[in-house]
């Protein structure tokens, strides 16, 4: 379980840091917003928000999460 979340919000972590340029923190910083980012897709699923079905949809809900976060700490940080 474990390890395969960390594999999913891998992968979420390095596509949302390719759909939000510029935003990004490094490839270890975009892993970690993407486990993050899993973390709160998988809060968003237990309210009914969820896409896609088996592993693709882990995938596209942590890619959501990150992206979410991503935007948030960018309007931060400027």
């Amino acid at each position: 379980g474990i390890i395969a979340a960390l594999i999913i919000g891998g992968i979420a972590g390095w596509l949302a840091g390719l759909i939000v340029r510029g935003a990004g923190f490094g490839l270890i910083g975009n892993i970690v917003i993407g486990i993050i980012g899993a973390l709160l897709a998988g809060w968003l699923s237990e309210l009914g928000v969820s896409l896609g079905v088996g592993w693709v949809r882990d995938i596209i809900n942590a890619t959501i999460g990150a992206v979410i976060i991503l935007v948030i700490l960018s309007l931060i940080r400027r």
